[in-house]
């Protein structure tokens, strides 16, 4: 695979992640309204209608997992696919540096909206004391996006870097 191939898969998988992302803050926002509303029934007391809710949110965050599990392990070996041409020709790819640059801005806009979802949700979540959540594989989620997402953007500036140093020659 050469650079350029390379770096348009990068691209691809940036916009896939950058995908994901926002589905699972819309996810959680929704996950969030039915908090509120279940909190609310039963600060009333009056039955909880949404019965479905536990398990629900158990398999967003079971998926959120997997999902995030494959995705820090493509972007460990594209990471060192990178690196390991750091010195040699072929980072001569400006036009798909500057997307690359681009796009890991804009993944991280997504990561802060799905990182602004969870902090809504746990304002919620403190006082839910009907059943038990696995809000720690959310919380671990949630951490693991917001590294990747500060190693994606940081690859993005060293491969910009390196490329206007190639231009400068």
């Amino acid at each position: 695979m050469n650079k350029q191939d390379l770096l348009d898969d990068i691209l691809a998988q940036t916009d896939t992640l950058r995908a994901s992302l926002s589905q699972s803050a819309r996810s959680l926002q929704d996950f969030t309204r039915r908090l509120e509303l279940i909190l609310s029934q039963d600060h009333k007391n009056i039955a909880v209608r949404d019965t479905a809710f536990a398990a629900d949110f158990s398999a967003f965050c079971t998926a959120l997992r997997q999902d995030t599990d494959l995705r820090l392990d493509y972007w460990q070996q594209a990471r060192g696919q990178l690196r390991a041409g750091a010195g040699k020709e072929g980072y001569d790819l400006t036009l798909a540096t500057k997307s690359f640059v681009s796009r890991a801005k804009i993944l991280s806009r997504a990561c802060d909206e799905f990182t602004t979802a969870y902090d809504q949700f746990n304002r919620f979540y403190k006082n839910y004391t009907l059943s038990k959540l696995p809000v720690w594989l959310l919380t671990t989620c949630c951490d693991d996006l917001n590294n990747l997402t500060g190693k994606i953007l940081f690859l993005s500036r060293e491969l910009a870097k390196r490329t206007e140093k190639i231009r400068e020659y």
